[in-house]
Parts: structure tokens; sequence; C-alpha cells
């Protein structure tokens, strides 16, 4: 019971922690840039989401 709470609050941590990184990497592109990838800056939070939902 306790293992299974412990790799329920890793895998939310480990989904936030790619979260994190794929919204700030995206937020550093230029709006050029994120043109070039066919994506708008309103796209970031979903696609961070979708990339932390995969893992």
């Amino acid at each position: 019971m306790i293992g299974r709470a412990v790799a329920g609050i890793r895998s939310a941590l480990q989904k936030r922690r790619v979260y994190n990184q794929t919204y700030a990497e995206l937020s550093k592109l230029s709006t050029r840039e994120m043109e070039d990838l066919g994506i708008s800056r309103s796209m970031i939070s979903r696609l961070a989401y979708e990339a932390a939902n995969k893992v």
C-alpha cells in the first residue's frame, strides 16, 4: 500500500518535471521559431501537458 503511494508520488513528480521542462524550452523559442514548427504561444501549455502524460 505504501509502495503504491510512493510510486504514485514519483510518477506525479516525474510528470511535473517533464511538464516544466517542456514548457520552459518552448517558452524560450522566438515567435519565428514557433511558426516554423507550426505552433503558437497559446499551445505551449497543452503541448507540455501532452508531453508529460506520455511519461
